[in-house]
């Protein structure tokens, strides 16, 4: 009896599962309707007064070392970017595409982050972005690839990443901040400086991401 598997099984097979993946499978685009219209009742405090929820992001944010600037208006994110960046003594930053250029102050280098690759962002001092929403409870940050947020390796390669979130994106809990987000674009949440306790329970900075995060929590 001949069990060897034919390169024509295999290659069916492939194109099946692919196939499935891609919901093309009756049983499994069934399976997937059913689950869409399963009830989520999730909790949530759409009653949280907003004071309370930038405190907690505060608190969080303080817990992760990540700093954070409060800014009263739109019109004064500039001058925070400008002091942010004069503090730590760097040039500039790189921008994602979308950042409104009223955001950035004179005498800063801003490059385009957009076309440099992995090295030449890695020799950038930092990234500017905006975010998608922001999490109270977590002290999250959430950025989808798209205008103002960049693509994941935007915030991946640089060592410092400087943020811009308004109170308007800011929710108490996780699951107030999914029905804010497109399912179909990447996410990545962010909470705190990139670092690890992995290697013997010492805490190392900077291993997978930035090793210093400032957030710009701008009223509006």
């Amino acid at each position: 009896m001949n069990n060897q598997i034919q390169p024509g099984d295999s290659r069916q097979r492939i194109l099946a599962r692919i196939a499935a993946s891609l919901g093309r499978d009756p049983a499994i685009a069934a399976a997937s309707a059913a689950y869409a219209v399963l009830p989520r009742h999730y909790r949530a405090t759409a009653a949280t007064p907003p004071a309370q929820s930038i405190s907690r992001f505060l608190d969080r944010l303080h817990e992760y070392n990540a700093a954070c600037v409060r800014v009263a208006s739109e019109a004064g994110i500039a001058a925070a970017i400008a002091a942010v960046l004069a503090a730590r003594s760097q040039s500039g930053l790189a921008v994602v595409s979308g950042i409104p250029p009223a955001w950035l102050p004179p005498g800063f280098n801003f490059p385009l982050a957009n076309p440099l690759t992995a090295e030449e962002l890695d020799r950038q001092p930092g990234i500017l972005t905006a975010c998608a929403v922001a999490i109270a409870e977590t002290g999250s940050l959430v950025l989808q690839s798209g205008p103002r947020q960049g693509l994941r390796l935007h915030t991946l390669v640089p060592d410092h990443h400087l943020c811009i979130v308004f109170e308007s994106q800011l929710v108490a809990t996780v699951p107030e901040a999914f029905p804010r987000l497109d399912p179909n674009l990447p996410t990545t949440f962010i909470s705190g400086p990139s670092a690890t306790a992995d290697i013997e329970m010492t805490r190392i900075k900077g291993v997978h991401g930035p090793r210093s995060l400032h957030v710009l929590l701008v009223a509006d």
